[in-house]
């Protein structure tokens, strides 16, 4: 009985090595497929826009121009059409924050837009922005005009009467306290800005509306 338990260890410990060496053969010829070659003929291609441009979070139409739309992407930066959406140019390339919230156009002057940065919903999804930006251009070029430590942005309202007059509707960050949280007040064209609405520091601002019939009234 010894003899034969001895001779099915010997008989273990002569296949063993064996074994070994041929699957290990068998992998380094798997491996070796694995090269330049094998890939070349594949090309990357776009399977649609779910991933980075899925979510629209605002859109913006030039009432004395209906043509021209300004598209606020949540994960996608900002978009211009001046043909009504046959073709989109990209605007916001360029700058601090690929999340948009919101974009807003002047009433008195067309070429006056503001833009939130930091998509303006609570998901695990959202990225975060910094701050709030203005172009006087069009959209052409962008300046940042603070409110950074907000991080999400729910709202821009300009006074109809007073170009100078901005509100910020700020929600501040999602996933901590402090911040810039709460709405902000500009009355000089957002050069500086005054907290208007202080709750407390885990409550932001999410929207905010300006009553038509009188300014005065948010």
């Amino acid at each position: 009985m010894r003899r034969y338990l001895a001779v099915l260890l010997i008989l273990a410990f002569a296949v063993a090595p064996a074994a070994m060496a041929q699957e290990g053969g068998e992998q380094a010829a798997e491996k070796s497929k694995l090269n330049s070659g094998t890939f070349s003929g594949l090309k990357l291609r776009c399977i649609g826009p779910a991933l980075m441009s899925g979510r629209i979070s605002d859109i913006v139409i030039d009432q004395a121009d209906p043509s021209t739309w300004y598209v606020a992407v949540g994960s996608g930066n900002v978009w211009k059409t001046t043909n009504a959406g046959i073709t989109l140019q990209p605007i916001f390339d360029n700058y601090g924050s690929y999340s948009i919230a919101c974009i807003t156009l002047d009433p008195n002057n067309r070429s006056v837009l503001w833009l939130g940065t930091g998509e303006n919903s609570s998901g695990r999804h959202v990225g975060y922005g910094d701050g709030v930006y203005l172009s006087r251009d069009a959209g052409e070029s962008w300046t940042n005009m603070g409110l950074k430590s907000t991080e999400h942005i729910g709202r821009i309202l300009v006074d109809p009467r007073d170009s100078n007059v901005v509100w910020v509707a700020a929600i501040g960050p999602l996933w901590s306290a402090g911040g810039e949280r709460g709405l902000y007040k500009s009355t000089d064209g957002g050069k500086t800005w005054v907290l208007s609405l202080e709750i407390d520091e885990n409550t932001g601002v999410v929207d905010v509306a300006l009553d038509p019939r009188d300014p005065d009234v948010l």
